[in-house]
């Protein structure tokens, strides 16, 4: 039997699984015999995800109520009610020394059951703008870790400055040299962004008279696959299009430019390898957080925001060409966006752990 569990609850996307994985990667290599479980909304993405690196899932009943009709937000209290019973049940089960929300759904219920229980807890807010849930959990938990200084405004100036963690495969991410061809990464998150899609689709004939010295690697998502792959093959570009990238460093090693949404952890790999990006923040994510962190990026010269609600094929083909033909423009965007990594987050992350556990 392991000497000791911690819980690490959150998930239903990538983008709160990885952060989640890269603390417990940091905690296995520091605590040994730990036994490391995920508490999640149980779905085939956070199974598939959790697999290779050998930790369990257990699934809490969860929902949302933000953005949603009042229907909607009378499921997602119902359901958060259940899991919250559900989420007493399985800690007087594990009986673990710690539980570390890392966002989404499920994050809510399980540290609110640790607080009931006066197990220790700790939050971590990956985005500049903080969700409802850990605004309502930050004055109930032990210890908060927030990814940018300003957001500690939003918890009355608790939380301390970690950044956001990152995949263990990032750390020591290569810069690429540069080369004939202008390389770019477009990809939409976990289940692809189709409205990203859409807007490469109408660029490519804006660009066709360029596709020579134009590359492209693109994860669109399952659904948009096939209408992806016959675009660039109709209009003759090289292109490597799969529906999720799994070689993720690869790809930003190989790139130049980073087409992406800007959720916290796309924004962390971004920072940590380097690269210059259009972000387009998802208009319909809470609180309206994804544009908050393409703000931060932006204002600091690493990235080009641009709106969902104005993102045409055309001028998103006259913002490439115009950063292929400033290389100077692009390194500047590189440093300034490897000038906000944190590549220790994790690491500090767990020292706040290691603390509470002392």
């Amino acid at each position: 039997m392991a000497a000791e569990t911690i819980v690490i609850a959150g998930g239903g996307t990538g983008g709160h699984l990885y952060p989640g994985i890269s603390i417990a990667e940091e905690l296995a290599a520091r605590r040994r015999g730990v036994e490391i479980v995920f508490a999640g909304a149980g779905t085939k993405l956070e199974r598939d995800i959790l697999e290779p690196h050998g930790f369990r899932l257990v699934a809490i009943k969860s929902g949302g109520i933000v953005g949603k009709s009042l229907a909607g937000r009378m499921r997602g209290i119902g359901r958060a009610m259940a899991g919250f019973a559900q989420s007493i049940r399985t800690l007087m089960r594990l009986r673990p020394k710690v539980v570390i929300g890392v966002g989404g759904y499920a994050s809510g219920p399980m540290v609110m059951a640790a607080v009931m229980l006066r197990l220790p807890a700790l939050i971590h807010e990956q985005n500049y703008y903080p969700g409802l849930t850990n605004r309502l959990l930050a004055p109930w938990v032990r210890r908060v870790a927030v990814s940018f200084e300003e957001t500690r405004h939003y918890f009355g100036g608790r939380g301390e400055p970690t950044g956001n963690p990152i995949r263990a495969a990032f750390r020591g991410a290569r810069r690429k040299a540069r080369g004939d061809t202008f390389n770019i990464l477009v990809f939409g998150g976990s289940q692809g962004a189709k409205a990203i899609n859409g807007a490469v689709v109408d660029a490519l004939p804006h660009l066709r008279a360029h596709r020579l010295g134009l590359r492209f690697w693109h994860g669109t998502g399952a659904r948009d696959h096939e209408r992806l792959s016959a675009a660039y093959s109709g209009h003759g570009f090289e292109a490597n299009v799969v529906p999720y990238i799994t070689n993720i460093r690869e790809a930003y090693e190989w790139a130049d430019l980073v087409i992406a949404r800007a959720g916290a952890s796309s924004v962390s790999e971004i920072a940590a390898c380097g690269k210059a990006s259009i972000l387009v923040p998802l208009p319909t994510s809470a609180h309206d957080h994804q544009r908050y962190n393409a703000r931060k990026l932006e204002e600091a010269g690493a990235a080009l925001l641009m709106e969902e609600s104005s993102l045409a094929g055309e001028e998103l083909a006259k913002t490439i060409l115009r950063l292929r033909e400033d290389p100077g423009r692009v390194v500047a965007m590189e440093r300034s966006a490897a000038s906000l990594a944190r590549p220790d987050a994790a690491a500090r992350i767990v020292d706040m752990v290691e603390e509470m556990l002392a």
